[in-house]
């Protein structure tokens, strides 16, 4: 018995209508890539903005708080250094939260966990106790400095950390973020030079102004090498990361912080004049107990914010945004604490501004360029949604 033969055409027609399925599940997929891209893309400026409010209302409150401390007769720098990082039992709270709604917290791999552990001890001995040296040496600066500044001061930051992010983080540099590093480093150049007055000062203040400005400036840098530390762990070594890696390695780092302070605090024998500075508070003990108490959850929403947007974006980029309070800190400083806000500091003040306006123009800039990128693939596919 003869076999039929399947006409050439038939067989020309059959291999057509697979190729022209393929396609049309090929352009579903890209659909549904960049849909997904778009709703991603939401999501992820909403985290943005999240952590940006917490970054700048943790660090302006925190700030404020630690200078009422010393303005209305605390003495004590090792307990005002200790509130900084003792808030992290309020971090626990949402750990056990992310625990025991596990689902939207799980890794695909299992075994990251053993390696986080190893890393995890790591960056409690160092990362944790390198952060409480760092927030004694910006106690003695927010000691002896008026607020506005000692917040002028610390805007030193994004500087230190861009010279960090290029080495440990092949951060690229533009002309705009050189600038902006440029123009930090004018401001504070210029408080050293005129802030305050200090040649009319007794040799006893200008001694405090010094070692308040150096102790500043030097947590500003090694804070800044931390950041660009910690961006380099959450995103090249631990990667794939979740909240509560993430609230681990917080609670760790605030941890360790709080150790070193409390070593201190014992150590310097300040722990025996607590009962004395509480009961002569002008303010009352209740005021005192608030004060340190709000002073500690500042900074832990602060905290929050800070590796939200490192994880996010960059180290870099968060110290831009700790920017932000700049303009926000000497204004309330003037208003609750009488500073003066002389010409030196307003044009300090203002190129500080300029610099973080020319780093904000950069990232917008970057920005604008991947949402073209996007549009042109999606132009590619005339029935995938439109970005712009």
């Amino acid at each position: 018995m003869e076999q039929v033969e399947q006409p050439p055409q038939l067989h020309v027609t059959v291999q057509e209508a697979k190729e022209v399925e393929a396609m049309l599940e090929d352009k579903t997929a890209i659909r549904q890539t960049l849909l997904h891209s778009v709703q991603g893309y939401n999501q992820w400026w909403l985290r943005l903005i999240f952590f940006t409010v917490l970054l700048v209302c943790g660090q302006s409150a925190g700030t404020l708080l630690g200078r009422l401390y010393f303005t209305e007769g605390g003495k004590s720098k090792w307990m005002a250094a200790l509130v900084q990082p003792a808030g992290f039992p309020f971090l626990i709270i949402f750990l056990i939260i992310f625990h025991i709604f596990p689902n939207s917290c799980k890794t695909e791999n299992s075994k990251l966990f053993v390696s986080l552990f190893t890393l995890g001890s790591l960056y409690f001995c160092f990362l944790g106790f390198v952060s409480g040296g760092i927030t004694m040496m910006y106690t003695y600066g927010l000691c002896y400095l008026p607020v506005s500044t000692y917040a002028l001061i610390c805007s030193t930051q994004l500087a230190f950390n861009a010279v960090f992010s290029f080495y440990i983080n092949s951060q690229k540099f533009t002309a705009l973020i050189l600038n902006s590093v440029v123009l930090l480093t004018t401001s504070a150049a210029l408080l050293v030079v005129g802030v305050d007055d200090t040649n009319s000062k007794s040799g006893s203040e200008k001694q405090k102004f010094w070692v308040g400005f150096i102790s500043t400036i030097g947590a500003s840098a090694i804070y800044a090498l931390v950041l660009s530390i910690t961006q380099h762990l959450l995103q090249k070594v631990l990667k794939s990361v979740t909240p509560v890696v993430i609230l681990e390695q917080m609670i760790l780092q605030s941890f360790a912080a709080s150790a070193i302070c409390a070593i201190g605090l014992f150590a310097s024998g300040e722990w025996k004049t607590m009962g004395r500075e509480i009961h002569d508070y002008p303010l009352g003990k209740a005021s005192y107990v608030m004060t340190l108490v709000w002073t500690a959850v500042s900074w832990q929403v602060y905290t929050i914010g800070s590796f939200g947007l490192i994880f996010e974006v960059s180290s870099l980029f968060t110290n831009v945004i700790g920017t932000v309070a700049l303009p926000i800190v000497p204004v309330l400083a003037v208003l609750v604490f009488d500073d003066q806000l002389n010409g030196v500091k307003v044009v300090a003040m203002l190129l500080a501004i300029w610099g973080f306006l020319s780093y904000i123009y950069q990232h917008y800039l970057d920005d604008l360029k991947s949402k073209k990128v996007v549009k042109k693939i999606a132009d590619e596919n005339s029935d995938c949604p439109s970005f712009v």
